[in-house]
């Protein structure tokens, strides 16, 4: 992704910057040699790394900084301010950085360092020696998978890493697929997140196009719907999610879009070329993210959904009638407490009669976890493959994680399952380091954006029910907080225009405040 901007500010940091004029763990931002750069003094030591996020090109700058950490204002990923290392996705790729050398009072940032490897971490030395399995079997190379299998390589892991998926378009920018990709503000070079050259390199084998069909427990192998038997030493399932599809009765044979694959976003590219008129099924975040797409590629768009309100079951009345409003001004029209009811190859009758007519149609009515392969290996099953503080399933050296997972919160003291794709990546990171015994819990704080036209909703922690929402700002000038409460405890916040409150609630949530 290009970063957010090309303009440069601030002191041009060769020159040098007084000691005087730094506070310790605050940083300045700069520039070097026509870069972004951001300078940090830390327990009096001078660093200096890279001011834009290496996922969309985030400032920095406007960040929030955390002990010798700071976290990007736009997804939430983490950085050293040391070294550059990305700590936490959404962010793959480590930060450049620069020398910086304290010379008689005034700190100057010369040449740029050369990192080791385009992997990193940055200096780190590898931490599993002895705790480390024979082999890795990772089924599912989405969100989960992909980062499990770097972050075992990141840690210095140098065994047998194999991952499988059905998909051949597997690990590509998800959240992409129903935004600007889909609205044709993204090239598709952007969407992989990965390119075939970079498993290569780190020796990570993925066999895309075949699908995991069981697993023998006891003797530890995975066999794959062409006959191939894969051994493990330790096996992660992120097999994730699929799309709820609507039955026959009501589709009548004919085409309905999902869209959970780069297959399915081309798919409904393709059909939206030819097309006028769309009608999307399901109010949901995907749902209305597709019909923002489909006007932005002209089409005049219905969305058709069973509730009063959108998104009111997760985002409260007062944000979900903002998100209807917001849909409205740009175009949508929307028949809410209606279902389809049945098709035809030009028209939606919806279940109070109401006819109309469709050249695209796309429903976006909710997804369900893929159990089937753990269900049938005697995995124990609670809304998702049940897992424990460290990710294992209840069958040893088998761990799950992402949309497939349920798992134990330490906030709410109940066994959740979350659906979000920057989770999903911390998942995998977690039990990657959880297979190299480098794990005490997985604790993170549920992070997930939405984005309809130019408005962008951040949603940070979990809250399948609340008791009250305090609001402050104003929806309309589009500048919110707003705080769902539970028994005198935040469970989640959703801001819009506010990435700095965003980013305080994520951190009090981490620290139980």
């Amino acid at each position: 992704m290009a970063e957010s901007s090309t303009e440069l500010t601030g002191p041009d940091l060769r020159l040098g910057v007084p000691a005087s004029a730094l506070t310790d763990g605050e940083p300045v931002l700069g520039h070097v040699d026509g870069e972004a750069v951001l300078l940090t003094l830390l327990d009096g030591v001078p660093y200096a790394i890279g001011a834009h996020c290496t996922h969309y090109g985030g400032p920095l700058a406007d960040g929030v900084v955390d002990g010798g950490t700071v976290r990007c204002p736009w997804h939430h990923a983490c950085f050293d301010l040391r070294t550059g290392e990305a700590l936490r996705p959404p962010a793959l790729n480590d930060l450049p950085r620069w020398n910086a050398e304290l010379r008689d009072g005034v700190v100057v940032v010369t040449g740029r360092i050369e990192p080791p490897s385009t992997l990193g971490p940055v200096d780190r030395q590898p931490r599993v020696a002895g705790r480390a399995p024979e082999s890795v079997v990772i089924v599912g190379a989405g969100a989960a998978g992909a980062v499990a299998a770097e972050t075992l390589r990141r840690e210095g892991y140098d065994g047998s890493i194999t991952m499988v998926d059905p998909d051949p378009d597997a690990t590509v920018d998800r959240p992409n697929l129903s935004k600007d990709y889909l609205a044709g503000n993204a090239p598709e070079e952007w969407i992989p997140l990965r390119s075939p050259d970079f498993y290569e390199a780190h020796d990570i084998d993925r066999i895309l196009g075949r699908s995991a069909v069981a697993i023998d427990t006891a003797g530890r192998r995975v066999e794959l719907d062409d006959g191939t038997i894969l051994t493990y030493g330790a096996l992660l399932i992120a097999t994730g999610a699929e799309p709820i599809r609507l039955p026959d009765a009501v589709t009548g044979g004919r085409v309905v879009h999902y869209l959970r694959t780069l297959a399915d976003s081309r798919a409904i590219i393709a059909a939206a070329a030819g097309a006028s008129r769309a009608v999307v099924l399901g109010a949901s975040f995907i749902g209305l993210e597709v019909a923002a797409s489909l006007r932005a590629r002209g089409l005049e768009v219905h969305v058709v959904a069973p509730e009063s309100v959108p998104l009111a079951r997760i985002l409260g009345v007062p944000l979900g009638s903002f998100v209807r409003r917001v849909h409205e001004q740009n175009g949508v029209v929307f028949h809410l407490e209606r279902t389809a009811a049945s098709m035809d190859a030009r028209s939606v009758t919806l279940d109070d009669g109401t006819r109309l007519d469709a050249d695209i149609v796309v429903a976006g009515i909710g997804v369900r976890p893929r159990t089937a392969l753990a269900e049938h290996a005697g995995l124990d099953i609670d809304n998702g493959i049940a897992v424990d503080a460290q990710l294992r399933t209840s069958a040893p050296g088998i761990w799950a994680a992402g949309d497939v997972a349920s798992w134990p919160d330490p906030r709410s003291g109940e066994r959740i399952r979350v659906e979000h794709w920057v989770l999903a990546q911390r998942m995998g990171q977690a039990a990657a380091l959880s297979m190299l015994g480098a794990l005490d819990r997985f604790d993170a704080v549920p992070f997930f954006w939405s984005a309809h036209y130019d408005v962008v909703i951040d949603v940070v922690g979990h809250a399948r029910g609340w008791e009250s929402v305090e609001m402050t700002g104003s929806l309309e000038a589009r500048d919110v907080t707003a705080t769902f409460l539970g028994d005198g405890l935040t469970l989640a916040v959703a801001t819009i225009g506010r990435n700095h409150d965003s980013l305080a609630a994520e951190l009090d949530l981490e620290q139980g405040a």
